[in-house]
């Protein structure tokens, strides 16, 4: 099953991203859940990071939120709200 999370970071969090950045990435790397897309937010400069979207793939949304809170970025509180919600998709344009 898929699930969506949706993280929007706290107004100071940017600091905390960016030291916890190779952590999260390699964290995302490690297996536990599969994603399938993630990436991060950005304000509208284009540039500037907001916050967090994936798609994950696993069995329950249990094992998302169990993941999710233990991503680096959770840990150093980064993030001031998440959501997640399975995930219905219905078109995939990529090649």
């Amino acid at each position: 099953m898929l699930f969506a999370v949706h993280c929007l970071d706290h107004a100071e969090g940017l600091p905390r991203r960016l030291a916890n950045y190779d952590a999260h990435k390699a964290y995302l790397a490690s297996g536990k859940i599969s994603t399938v897309i993630s990436g991060p937010l950005v304000a509208t400069d284009g540039e500037t990071m907001i916050g967090s979207l994936f798609v994950f793939s696993a069995d329950a949304i249990e094992d998302v939120i169990a993941f999710n809170s233990n991503d680096p970025f959770a840990q150093a509180n980064v993030w001031r709200e998440v959501k997640i919600n399975p995930f219905m998709m219905r078109v995939d344009n990529r090649e």
